[in-house]
């Protein structure tokens, strides 16, 4: 089953997943958040760690002794294309660079002229979801 660009991103926080902070978790329905996300959804009652999911209201427990990133499984679809994505991201700007050197640098110095030096625009990144998106 392929994965959509939207399944890519937590839908609570809208922010892509990643292997470091926001990692991609599943409840006990099978919907999936990031980390974060579902800490900051959680409730400590007792002995019991409980997480109301917020797309179908399915109440998911955990001991309260472990945390949820050890209560909860990695959605491993998921996981693998962050890896994918990442790699792809990498080599996609890299080649970017390699053939527009010459765009870089007038971009930059037009931006620079108009006073917001400093500012990097991931250009490539957005005009990528753009194409993905169908926009």
């Amino acid at each position: 089953m392929g994965l959509m660009s939207e399944d890519m991103d937590c839908c609570v926080c809208l922010q892509p997943y990643s292997r470091g902070e926001k990692i991609p978790r599943m409840l006990h329905c099978k919907h999936t958040f990031c980390g974060p996300c579902l800490e900051a959804m959680s409730r400590l009652q007792r002995d019991l760690r409980s997480v109301c999911c917020p797309l179908c209201r399915f109440i998911t427990c955990c001991r309260a002794n472990l945390p949820l990133a050890g209560s909860l499984w990695v959605n491993t679809e998921i996981w693998d294309q962050i890896a994918n994505r990442q790699e792809e991201e990498e080599e996609e700007e890299e080649a970017w660079k390699g053939d527009n050197r010459q765009t870089q640098t007038s971009t930059q110095y037009e931006c620079s002229s108009l006073g917001c030096s400093g500012v990097w625009l991931k250009l490539q990144s957005f005009l990528k979801r753009t194409r993905h998106n169908g926009l």
